[in-house]
């Protein structure tokens, strides 16, 4: 009889052991390919509405609770202060210039990704001008991708003008 309670008890312990792993949450495969596809779309969007100048199509890209640091400038807070930035400088700008932007690294886990990025700035003839790097934070919100937080960096001395 005690054999059987024991043999009871270690079954029940068994069962409880293997009910409890099974009962964990699997963490779901990110399909790396996958979100480096969705995030490199959203960089040639933002490129292509840039080259339109169209900067509420440009702010898309970003959450409402963005922020996003410039060179040589102080942090812009939120969607607003980022549209109206992206609105002065397409004005501003009357050279013909257009960015390309490249996602060199990332890394993504669950709903959030870091895109470390490469940009480069092109004349009207193809020439190379600038070029420089960035890293955006992103969360995934209502099922899309949401910039929360960039930065970008240039290597080069401020030119002269800008």
């Amino acid at each position: 009889m005690i054999k059987n309670i024991k043999l009871f008890g270690l079954l029940a312990i068994t069962a409880l052991i293997i009910s409890s792993c099974a009962n964990k949450e699997k963490k779901e495969v990110m399909d790396m390919e996958k979100v480096k596809s969705e995030i490199q779309a959203m960089e040639d969007a933002f490129a292509a509405n840039e080259k339109a100048k169209d900067a509420d199509a440009m702010a898309d890209y970003y959450s409402d609770d963005a922020i996003s640091y410039l060179n040589y400038e102080q942090p812009l807070v939120g969607k607003v202060a980022i549209t109206e930035h992206i609105t002065k400088a397409l004005a501003k700008d009357t050279t013909g210039n257009y960015n390309v932007y490249r996602v060199v690294d990332l890394f993504a886990m669950d709903s959030t990704a870091v895109e470390i990025g490469s940009w480069t700035v092109y004349d009207v003839s193809g020439n190379e001008k600038d070029n420089g790097y960035y890293m955006a934070y992103f969360e995934k919100r209502d099922g899309s991708y949401k910039c929360i937080r960039d930065m970008n960096m240039t290597p080069h001395p401020i030119k002269p003008g800008m």
